[in-house]
């Protein structure tokens, strides 16, 4: 039965993250600490493998059949920066884990942090059409945000999430080039962090089989998600969006509360 709900939990988020051009690990991080069948550590680790599996398959598949709008020009700066957030997040991520015996407590900070990115991100959601937004071409700029982005991504293990669309703001795209360049931010960062964590010797306990359960679900989800962006319009992924959002204003609240 736990088995069955990983891979529902992983396909069902990977939709919705290939959609959106979340990741999908802003669900999957949340839902499956409120279950509470695994510590926090391997969740994330867990999460991440995941959402890196996700978004191997669209940024591949994207490329492949020449479909990308990814500018090199902002993407390439971006994503190196992402995948140097990725190591400085998951070297946060241990060090937050290194002040407290109680995985739990780490549990609590990732919540309320998550908390507020995706409020602010489900505000800025809601008025963006009355926020001014910009187009930075500056690469060392790009990178200090992609450095951003990776360090939010690995540290709350979500790859990424609702924090990576802040591309609406500073590079004025619209919701699906934005999404297709939030997944491919999370590629970079998620890599890094893998990479990081294996070389570290930190890879968390857990059974092999939930992994390949997960990931599995991940790709199944990125191809039905990447199919179904292609034929639903702008406006309905922002209103599944801001739907997601809210959904996840919830879990982290009550995991909040039960990680304290």
């Amino acid at each position: 039965m736990i088995y069955l709900i990983f891979l529902v939990v992983c396909f069902g988020a990977s939709i919705v993250g290939a959609i959106c051009g979340i990741g999908g690990g802003v669900i999957i991080k949340p839902v499956l600490d409120s279950f509470g069948v695994l510590d926090v550590t391997a969740i994330s680790f867990l999460s991440g493998c995941t959402v890196l599996s996700m978004t191997t398959y669209s940024v591949l598949k994207n490329k492949i059949s020449g479909e990308s709008h990814v500018s090199m020009k902002t993407g390439l700066p971006l994503a190196i920066g992402a995948a140097v957030g990725g190591l400085i997040g998951k070297w946060l991520f241990s060090y937050v884990k290194s002040l407290s015996s109680d995985p739990n407590k780490v549990g609590a900070v990732q919540a309320l942090c998550l908390l507020i990115v995706t409020l602010g991100t489900l505000i800025y959601t809601i008025y963006k059409a009355k926020i001014k937004t910009y187009k930075v071409e500056n690469a060392s700029v790009c990178v200090l945000i992609g450095v951003f982005l990776g360090i939010m991504s690995s540290f709350l293990g979500i790859g990424g999430g609702p924090i990576n669309l802040v591309v609406f703001f500073f590079f004025s795209m619209s919701t699906k080039i934005a999404a297709e360049n939030s997944l491919y931010i999370i590629f970079f960062s998620q890599i890094a962090s893998l990479v990081s964590t294996i070389v570290s010797g930190s890879v968390p306990d857990f059974q092999i089989g939930v992994l390949i359960l997960m990931v599995a679900g991940g790709i199944a989800g990125g191809i039905c998600g990447r199919a179904i962006n292609k034929k639903i319009d702008e406006k309905t992924v922002d209103k599944l969006f801001i739907a997601l959002m809210v959904l996840m204003i919830v879990i982290n609240i009550y995991n909040i509360f039960k990680f304290m």
